[in-house]
């Protein structure tokens, strides 16, 4: 294609249909400016605020045991409210295959879930409440990578993968002069796309009652509001691949098949302790299974109960620590990831220290999450974990780092240099890696 072909076409195309995500352009725009550590990197945000106390602290025992070395909780106490979970899908915890920063940080800006996210996805603190509705400022990781490196491959090599929608899908792009929506990722919501209301609608061919057709308004409003949008007058705009298209709406349409008979729902053999978070990590599967991404992030938000139930917050903790565990397994049983992937694991933000006026049914105080940009509020809030497992020829393995080290605008310039094109993005827009603690991790 001409390059004033794509230009008039970039601009007057829309999104996707309402059965599937938007997608984006093929290729990646320019030459990659370093050398790959690894051909892959997955970032999963074990969002919705973990609390150091319950995760790598181990205050309930080890609640999750798929990742860190430690005793499980014992019967008596929190264990006894938890769902049955099969066997863990790893045969070690996975802070073996790599490195686990105890005490990273969520140094600055409000601790809200979209100030966090934003945080972790575009490298850059935000010192103010964030509009749900507006794009980030500065550009996200999935924009570096795809304006700044190789043509050679598509745009579905790129995906964000999240758990809900409400702000989540701006976090494809920022609203940065240079970047945009031309470089941002495939966004999926599966939990909110293959819901069974959701199923139901798009599945059947029949007259629908007023639920239904409530359903149906609200899925034709969001997707004109967030996804079938004129970009003539920005500086790029949503092109899709007609190939890439065709491939993404059969992928699309047999996740919803799979959905519909119950092969997704039933994918880790959880039964009925399946919830969303471990729900959207098979996607994600599915998505490495068939496209080999190489960037991918992914978030899980289960945890955020924890506002009026501590229990359920722990219960939902188990369930996300085995859901990365078995992202990892699925990760390292695919041809072309396995031992070339990457993967980092950090919640957004903590919780705080006390809790709040809520108690649930087992007599436990629930906990909010308040630090704030001037150092009032809990500031515990800012303390949570970083996990990074990788190939031992890239990470060290099984090791520990105990003291506080690294911060969460840290793991975009990480991606940035393990994908080998930190070099070409402007100075001042990121962190420089060199001065990175989780340097640490690689060897």
């Amino acid at each position: 294609m001409q390059r004033r072909d794509f230009i008039r076409k970039a601009g007057l195309a829309s999104a996707g249909a309402i059965t599937m995500p938007y997608i984006l352009p093929s290729g990646r725009l320019f030459a990659a400016t370093g050398n790959r550590k690894v051909d892959h990197v997955v970032f999963c945000l074990f969002a919705g605020g973990v609390r150091s106390l319950e995760s790598v602290q181990f205050a309930e025992g080890n609640l999750m045991r798929a990742l860190f070395t430690g005793n499980a909780p014992v019967s008596n106490d929190i264990a006894a409210y938890l769902d049955p979970l099969p066997t863990l899908p790893l045969s070690n915890p996975l802070q073996q295959s790599g490195t686990l920063f105890r005490q990273f940080k969520y140094k600055e800006g409000p601790t809200g879930h979209y100030n966090g996210h934003t945080t972790a996805i575009t490298g850059t603190y935000t010192e103010t409440d964030l509009s749900i509705k507006d794009h980030p400022k500065t550009p996200t990781i999935f924009e570096y990578y795809r304006k700044h490196n190789s043509p050679s491959l598509a745009a579905k090599k790129c995906w964000w993968v999240s758990n809900s929608l409400g702000p989540y899908p701006a976090l494809n792009y920022s609203s940065y002069p240079g970047y945009g929506a031309l470089y941002g990722a495939n966004f999926i919501a599966p939990t909110w796309l293959f819901a069974s209301d959701a199923r139901s609608v798009m599945g059947n061919l029949r007259n629908f009652n007023s639920a239904e057709q409530n359903h149906i308004n609200r899925m034709q409003n969001f997707m004109d509001n967030n996804f079938n949008r004129n970009f003539i007058n920005q500086d790029a705009g949503i092109y899709n691949d007609p190939t890439d298209m065709s491939d993404i709406n059969l992928f699309i349409n047999q996740m919803l098949v799979e959905s519909g008979n119950g092969t997704i729902w039933n994918a880790m053999n959880a039964g009925n302790s399946m919830n969303n978070d471990m729900v959207n990590v098979v996607f994600a599967e599915k998505i490495i299974q068939r496209y080999l991404p190489e960037l991918l992030v992914v978030n899980m938000t289960g945890v955020d109960v924890c506002h009026t139930n501590f229990t359920e917050y722990c219960n939902n903790l188990t369930k996300a620590d085995f859901a990365v565990a078995h992202l990892w397994k699925t990760i390292q049983n695919t041809p072309g990831m396995a031992n070339n992937t990457v993967m980092i694991v950090a919640p957004e933000h903590g919780r705080n220290l006390n809790g709040n006026s809520n108690v649930d049914q087992n007599g436990r105080n629930a906990l909010d999450h308040t630090a704030s940009t001037n150092g009032n509020g809990d500031q515990t809030a800012r303390d949570i974990f970083c996990m990074v497992v990788g190939p031992p020829n890239v990470v060290a393995q099984n090791q520990v780092i105990n003291t506080v080290a690294g911060d969460s605008i840290e793991i975009v310039p990480t991606i940035a240099s393990l994908l080998g094109f930190e070099q070409a993005i402007p100075p001042g827009l990121l962190k420089p890696y060199n001065t990175c603690d989780m340097q640490a991790a690689f060897i």
